[in-house]
């Protein structure tokens, strides 16, 4: 049987029982109607917290509707 995340995770777990705790938690989100809490350590190890938006010049460079199309896009 497993040990509730509590007692494998203290404040000044490693590393490894990061990982653990994270993966036991992943496994837990599968179950429905459970919500998995993570806080930002954890969030960050799975990627929360990548960003890969659009640039503003990006954005605006892919816009469709053109200033100088006033025909509706035709």
């Amino acid at each position: 049987m497993n040990k509730p995340i509590a007692d494998k995770a203290p404040f000044d777990a490693g590393v490894e029982d990061l990982n653990e705790v994270v993966q036991q938690k992943l496994i837990d989100a599968r179950t429905p109607g459970f919500q998995a809490e993570f806080d930002p350590d954890e969030a960050q190890l799975l990627g929360a917290f990548f960003e890969d938006a659009l640039s503003e010049a990006d954005a605006l460079e892919s816009c469709i509707d053109q200033a100088q199309s006033t025909d509706g896009g035709h």
